[in-house]
């Protein structure tokens, strides 16, 4: 199974994406972390990357295509794997399409967790970081036992600076104008399942299985 996972900030992509690819034993590719990685190895693509990063500029869509889909070849993906980031754009999604057509290949299912506003502004807003571990807490749902201390390793808790109500407010607006038009085009394209991600992860995990398993 060759999965997308769609959602705005704060629906829970990441963890969502993680635990579905390893029910189905397909690698979790994050563009997140393919960034990072290629960076620690310092590859050309790597440089490249961090060479717009360091000016506050966003990463071309032929920088960040190149990397995605020199992944998807890697042999551990051709059972399948489950897209975190990726693609952004109508752009990147036309990209991912040719490229996986030139092989007689294309994506199976693209899943999107919808979650209110209201609700992601509660979850992105009293979401707290360890300075040290990066161990995730929040204010609410899952609150450290000491007063902005870390559980795990005793690091002082943050708040990142997009986080706060202004910064979450504005990755809302941008994700809507930006990320949000790949939910009608993937509709269109009849590949489109939507999950409610308003309920507890557990709740949220099942409906993703049941979504790519029926």
């Amino acid at each position: 199974m060759k999965i997308i996972l769609l959602g705005p900030p704060g629906a829970g992509k990441g963890t969502q994406a993680k635990r579905l690819a390893e029910t189905l034993k397909v690698p979790h590719i994050a563009s997140g972390d393919l960034f990072r990685e290629h960076q620690e190895k310092n590859t050309e693509l790597g440089r490249l990357a961090k060479s717009y990063m360091e000016r506050g500029v966003l990463v071309p869509n032929e920088v960040t295509i190149r990397m995605i889909l020199g992944r998807i070849e890697s042999p551990d993906c051709s059972r399948g794997f489950v897209l975190d980031g990726f693609p952004r754009s109508i752009e990147q999604a036309q990209a991912l399409e040719q490229a996986l057509s030139k092989k007689k290949d294309k994506i199976d299912k693209v899943l999107f967790i919808n979650v209110p506003e209201e609700e992601l502004t509660r979850r992105l807003g009293g979401r707290l970081i360890c300075r040290i571990c990066q161990t995730p807490y929040h204010r609410e749902s899952s609150p450290p036992k000491r007063s902005m201390l870390c559980d795990r390793c005793g690091g002082e808790l943050y708040q990142r600076a997009d986080d706060t109500p202004e910064a979450v407010k504005k990755r809302i607006q941008v994700y809507a104008a930006e990320t949000a038009p790949l939910v009608e085009y993937y509709k269109r394209e009849g590949i489109l399942e939507e999950i409610n991600g308003k309920g507890p992860i557990e709740q949220v995990g099942k409906a993703l299985v049941g979504a790519v398993r029926d």
